[in-house]
């Protein structure tokens, strides 16, 4: 894969120690924008609190995210795509899937992050809750994916750019904006998606700033020079661009590969979701007014998605989805043949995961299924791991009636091989060669 060229970019943190800044200089290439995945979620869930705001408040939220609305059609005009909001805030009928998108050259971005010819869509995820509203998952999409993909038309520009039989999938967006990646990835799962949305550096940069910081734990202290982040071994809780050096660092994190790198975004993106669904989060009301000011203004979502009713009647039913039902996995991938610093579909695995979400069923991970770059955090149970019992001292009572035995519930499905984790594991990024 690509190396990073340029090392350094300025970076803070708070550590659990005390505070340290390191600055140096960057062209911020190729990253990794995991917060996208829920910068919905941070403005939904705050939205639901908005009878405890004032509502020229909210009206003027609404008019940001509705003001920032992306055509995702890609050149359709049959509508297929959208699906019609609800009307005020009703339950959410069914289940829905949105793909957050993270690129990495957006037009109005600063100098500090450095300029390409291109922009590519370097961070690919898909959200997908199932119709009971009972199990969500989150499924990253590496960025050196080679895949087909179609014909797609600029929304902005009407340039149409002809089909291609194998490209990698980060090359998507530059082909013909959000909508030819919403297309691409339908087409690479069969799955249809009416909702997207998508967020640049300075994005994920606010939006980490916005939400006071997230806790991650490393193995061993970190340098990464190429990223300019300086970390110490154990928790520190990182924000503004110290979380965005996190997030794309590739060769500080287990073996400089961009699967590493989506493990460590998992690890993280576990965090932040504890974060928002915390009672510190949710019953501070300067703290969720900065978030809808944040999200509003950073994210682009799709017309189809840049309603109030829409988000809010979608965050009513993600609070209450608990965290060890919310996965987060990698999407199945091979050594491409080809091209042995790019990557092909797995499709025999990636079939049965996606056989599985049109279907609605819920599945798990297997024991050990966490990415190469992360473990979990000391003092924690491994997710689907063996709980010794309890061995009570005996005491002299009475012979208790048998109990006939009773057929333990199986569970959702484990499907062997997929790798990540849940939004309940606290796990730790494993340092480069560590």
């Amino acid at each position: 894969m690509e190396p990073d060229r340029q090392p350094g970019a300025q970076v803070s943190a708070r550590h659990t120690s005390g505070t340290a800044q390191h600055r140096r200089r960057s062209r911020w290439r190729s990253v990794g924008l995991p917060v996208a995945r829920f910068t919905l979620i941070s403005l939904a869930v705050l939205l639901v609190s908005a009878t405890a705001l004032a509502t020229v408040f909210v009206n003027q939220v609404s008019q940001r995210v509705t003001g920032n609305a992306v055509d995702i059609s890609n050149g359709r005009t049959d509508g297929e795509q959208v699906r019609a909001a609800p009307a005020g805030v009703p339950e959410f009928d069914g289940g829905f899937t949105i793909l957050m998108v993270g690129v990495d050259n957006a037009g109005n971005q600063s100098a500090a992050f450095g300029w390409r010819e291109s922009t590519l869509n370097d961070v690919n995820i898909l959200l997908h809750v199932a119709d009971d509203h009972e199990s969500a998952v989150v499924v990253s999409f590496p960025r050196d994916l080679v895949i087909p993909q179609p014909a797609c038309t600029d929304a902005d520009t009407g340039t149409v750019s002809a089909a291609a039989s194998a490209l990698p999938i980060n090359g998507s967006f530059g082909r013909g904006g959000l909508g030819c990646v919403v297309d691409t990835v339908q087409r690479l799962t069969g799955l249809p998606i009416p909702y997207a949305g998508v967020i640049s550096f300075e994005g994920t940069v606010a939006m980490a700033d916005a939400v006071g910081g997230v806790p991650i734990c490393l193995t061993e202290a970190i340098d990464d020079p190429y990223t300019g982040l300086d970390l110490p071994a154990g928790v520190s809780v990182v924000s503004g661009q110290t979380a965005l050096s996190y997030l794309r660092s590739r060769h500080g994190v287990g073996d400089g590969s961009d699967l590493a790198r989506i493990s460590s975004q998992q690890a993280y993106l576990s965090s932040l979701v504890r974060v928002l669904a915390s009672d510190s989060t949710l019953t501070d009301l300067p703290k969720l007014s900065g978030l809808a000011t944040t999200a509003a203004t950073n994210l682009r979502l799709s017309e189809s998605l840049a309603g109030i009713p829409t988000m809010v009647s979608m965050a009513l039913v993600l609070r209450e989805i608990d965290l060890d039902r919310l996965l987060f996995v990698q999407y199945p991938a091979l050594p491409n043949p080809a091209d042995l610093a790019k990557l092909v579909p797995d499709p025999v695995l990636a079939g049965r995961l996606f056989t599985k979400i049109r279907a609605g069923e819920s599945f798990a991970l297997a024991p050990g299924s966490l990415g190469d770059s992360v473990e979990p955090t000391p003092g924690t149970a491994l997710e689907g791991a063996p709980v010794a019992e309890a061995t009570l001292p005996a005491t002299a009572t009475a012979t208790p009636t048998p109990v006939p035995p009773s057929t333990p519930d199986p569970g959702p499905e484990v499907i062997e091989g997929l790798r990540g984790q849940t939004a309940g594991q606290q796990t730790c990024s494993v340092a480069y060669g560590g």
